[in-house]
């Protein structure tokens, strides 16, 4: 038997706040909703696409009364496709991310951010054609 990766769960206090981000970072769509959880994706899920082939999995935001504690053990790395990377960074500031120092140093090639609830995500380099 085969297992699909089908969606990531993401615990945070204020899952529309997250949701409306990533919606606005990734172009997603809200695809589900209920009081304490949104989930979004580039594409809703049936159970005959997911059988068929491994599609991108969605992002679920799921609340709880928990802040969180300590350096994220699992961040999502996010490629710029349209604009360079310094742009994409401009853009992800506005929207209310933040510079995040989890002891990368200087010179790298991608750049750490944390989302408006402080989960760290790495922006790479841009896939955006030259």
């Amino acid at each position: 038997m085969t297992s699909r990766f089908t969606e990531l769960a993401i615990d945070c206090r204020d899952p529309e706040r997250l949701a409306s981000f990533w919606c606005a970072a990734l172009g997603f769509e809200v695809i589900d909703r209920a009081e304490d959880k949104v989930e979004i994706g580039s594409w809703t899920p049936t159970v005959e696409e997911v059988r068929a082939r491994q599609m991108p999995p969605t992002l679920l935001f799921l609340q709880v009364p928990e802040g969180r504690a300590g350096k994220n053990r699992l961040h999502l790395d996010i490629s710029p496709i349209d604009a360079g990377t310094d742009e994409e960074v401009s853009k992800l500031l506005a929207l209310g991310a933040t510079l995040a120092d989890v002891g990368q140093g200087p010179g790298r090639s991608w750049v750490v951010m944390a989302d408006p609830e402080g989960n760290e995500f790495c922006v790479l380099r841009t896939l955006a054609a030259p």
